[in-house]
């Protein structure tokens, strides 16, 4: 399973996130094709070299000439969901500030819907938690982890004047999460400031498990602040791969339910929230019930560890009365996702491997679709010439963790 594990030493915000994210290897170009989705006028993201103490790095920086720096949470739910995005895109996105307008309301006594953002609201956190979404999806990133973060100290300004550190909204999701914090640091103390913000808090308390797993790393990257410190003010990503094989203990489920009383326009959604509490698939089958009663089945495949998310979100969000649960066994073939260069630009490849050699690769769709309008091709011309360009792989050697094993050249 490719992830990524985030260090934030110096804390972490939505610019350092999405420059460790680009430092780490995703596309800067395609972030933005990507971006233009969302139909938002006059932003640019710059992304240039920064260091401090020795340690090379990523600094990604959005202007926007941007006259509305307050907006609701319906405002910007309603703009995510009308963007060209793709669908894992736009539910990480939505995510991310759903978990802030909780808190935001909770904080201001408002309903989630109507909160006003205020500093987040702008058109820069939109495409810093956007742009982030879009990178986690470039990367084929599966799942995220985070080490503590450091939050800060003192005073900060906002727009409601001035505020503790961390911001209430930033400790509400700390809170809500159950985020473990580092112990107080005479180090970072004595140099009061904001380390870690609420969109960098939003970003890593919707995605990430706050644990460090066994994984093998593939990329390391570094996404800089604009504040100076004594540390380098950098947020640290590594990418790796961890071996996914269900624990002997835990293992996988499949819960499923037969629904017949139920709007099957509901349905699209059922399935993004079982996606959201853990599901590692999910799928609805047409089914003919007792007495002709044309119906639906229900199905997700998810860990053991999260049967009961699962299972309150197949309940809550559907008319069952009830669902099955089984414990199965998967067979898979090991994943990676690598990186060819078209005459038109970079395409992610999935390549699939199986008794430790690669059989195939899969360019990615959205990839290609983004190449074929910017360059008004057919999508068809796009999709070959990276298919034809990710055949050198096949034959490769590819280890069980995903790491291929190129062929020694011999020299002679």
């Amino acid at each position: 399973m490719r992830i990524a594990y985030f260090e934030p030493f110096s804390g972490a915000s939505g610019d350092m996130t999405l420059g460790a994210l680009i430092d780490a290897g995703a596309s800067r170009d395609l972030i933005v094709e990507a971006l233009q989705g969302l139909n938002l006028p006059g932003w640019r993201l710059d992304v240039a070299h920064a260091s401090q103490n020795g340690i090379a790095g990523s600094r990604a920086t959005v202007t926007a000439d941007d006259h509305e720096h307050s907006r609701t949470w319906r405002v910007i739910r309603a703009m995510i969901e009308a963007s060209s995005l793709s669908e894992p895109v736009k539910r990480t996105a939505i995510a991310i500030f759903q978990n802030l307008a909780v808190a935001e309301a909770a904080i201001h006594d408002a309903t989630v819907d109507d909160v006003h953002f205020h500093e987040v609201g702008g058109i820069d956190a939109i495409i810093d938690i956007c742009g982030a979404a879009v990178a986690f999806d470039q990367l084929g990133i599966e799942a995220v982890y985070s080490a503590p973060p450091r939050v800060g100290s003192g005073f900060a300004k906002s727009m409601h004047g001035v505020i503790p550190v961390p911001a209430p909204a930033t400790a509400r999701m700390l809170a809500n999460a159950g985020v473990p914090l580092p112990p107080a640091s005479p180090e970072y103390d004595a140099v009061p400031g904001e380390l870690l913000t609420p969109t960098g808090a939003a970003i890593l308390t919707t995605l990430a498990r706050f644990e460090r797993p066994a994984f093998t790393p593939s990329a390391i990257g570094y996404g800089y602040g604009v504040k100076e410190f004594p540390w380098p003010n950098a947020l640290r990503v590594w990418i790796g791969e961890t071996d996914d094989e269900p624990a002997a203990d835990a293992g996988e489920i499949l819960i499923e339910t037969n629904i017949d009383d139920m709007n099957p326009q509901h349905l699209g959604l059922l399935t993004e929230r079982l996606f959201d509490a853990g599901a590692l698939d999910a799928w609805v089958t047409p089914i003919v019930m007792k007495k002709g009663r044309p119906a639906f089945l229900v199905s997700a495949i998810g860990r053991a560890a999260d049967q009961d998310a699962l299972v309150a979100t197949m309940i809550e969000q559907s008319s069952t009365l009830g669902v099955r649960i089984q414990p199965i066994q998967r067979q898979k073939a090991t994943r990676r996702i690598e990186t060819v260069t078209t005459r038109w630009g970079d395409v992610r490849v999935k390549l699939r491997g199986w008794n430790g050699r690669v059989i195939d690769g899969t360019p990615e769709h959205d990839d290609c679709l983004a190449i074929a309008r910017r360059e008004e091709l057919p999508l068809r011309a796009v999709w070959n010439e990276a298919h034809r360009i990710a055949e050198a792989f096949i034959g490769l050697g590819i280890d069980d963790s995903g790491q291929l094993i190129r062929p020694q050249r011999t020299s002679g």
